[in-house]
């Protein structure tokens, strides 16, 4: 599955790694070289940042399913118990 971005977000990231090599490069980075830079990116190392992200959504979905029964439990045959507080 190939990683695509948004139009603007994609712009904003071309814009990033244009300023990240004016500041900490020796020489400037065009737009279409910065395009098939984030291009790379997205292709080579994006499925692996996408993949953690699932696990990371899995892991915290685990969670709270587990989670689940504290928070909606509720005490079974407790009609005699609420009776003694009532009196």
């Amino acid at each position: 599955m190939s990683i695509k971005l948004e139009k603007e977000t994609q712009k904003q990231a071309i814009d990033s790694l244009q300023r990240y090599f004016d500041i900490n490069m020796e020489e400037r980075i065009g737009n279409l070289q910065a395009a098939a830079l984030l291009d790379f990116l997205l292709e080579e190392i994006g499925p692996s940042i996408y993949n953690q992200a699932v696990r990371d959504a899995q892991n915290h979905m685990q969670h709270k399913v587990q989670e689940l029964d504290i928070d909606v439990h509720e005490t079974e045959f407790s009609y005699w118990q609420n009776q003694k507080k009532r009196r």
